[in-house]
């Protein structure tokens, strides 16, 4: 979806190596290893357990963030916003009834690709966008450098038979140009913005997304835990975005 937008804007690639060294491990962390822990791992959890765990990325990231002194200025109603909005996604999933799975090998899976995320998000933050590209050039640059990554995995690991079902496609196409080719131009546009912590905060936002698709589309129930997830969510989302006077 991207490289075809790209190339019609006239925009230049990338020349120097140390860049294309950067976006290959901004692709390795961001896209190769996640995107396969969270297939393995939902093969053996549920989605609501997956998805409490994947909201741990903001949390991850400003504790690394502020580890390694990328983001120090943590105040008080920037740690309690990242707080409820973890606590909002919680209340919205509910995985109490699941709580067994958070420490199976999928669990540790999930865990495992948020935090990859989150090295991402200080990653890019660190070495990609500060260097006067643009956020569309940056995740072209960086999904395509994620697909060669993958390739040279498949052909090392073999293939299996593929059916080629029409919805199965139609699905492909859609997670590939909405999930993960326009999000990847948003979230490098938010962290040149924000930075890293607040950018990473988006994964808060993702239940209330499904939420209101569910709602809309699937005739799904909104019960008054769901409400108040999304409450707290926003809430905390506001208090991260608080700026001192």
């Amino acid at each position: 979806m991207l490289i075809p937008i790209v190339v019609f804007q006239g925009q230049r690639i990338p020349r120097q190596r140390s860049v294309w060294g950067h976006i290959f491990v901004a692709a390795l962390v961001a896209n190769a290893i996640p995107y396969l822990l969270f297939a393995v791992a939902e093969q053996q959890i549920g989605s609501n357990i997956a998805g409490v765990i994947n909201s741990t990325t903001p949390l991850w990231t400003l504790l690394l963030g502020f580890l390694v002194g990328i983001d120090r200025h943590v105040t008080a109603p920037k740690a309690a916003g990242f707080g409820l909005g973890f606590l909002g996604v919680v209340v919205m999933f509910g995985p109490w009834d699941s709580a067994g799975e958070v420490a199976s090998w999928g669990g540790l899976a999930c865990l495992a690709a948020a935090l990859s995320y989150a090295i991402s998000y200080l990653y890019m933050g660190r070495y990609l966008t500060n260097r006067g590209i643009s956020p569309l050039m940056l995740s072209a640059s960086q999904l395509t450098a994620a697909t060669l990554i993958l390739t040279c995995v498949m052909t090392a690991t073999g293939r299996e038979h593929v059916a080629w079902r029409a919805d199965a496609l139609i699905g492909v196409l859609v997670l590939g140009i909405l999930g993960t080719g326009a999000a990847y131009v948003l979230n490098y546009r938010i962290i040149q913005d924000d930075g890293p912590a607040i950018a990473s905060t988006v994964t808060y936002l993702l239940p209330i997304v499904a939420v209101i698709l569910g709602w809309a589309v699937l005739q799904e129930t909104v019960t008054i835990a769901v409400i108040l997830g999304v409450a707290l969510v926003l809430v905390g989302i506001a208090l991260t975005r608080r700026k001192p006077a």
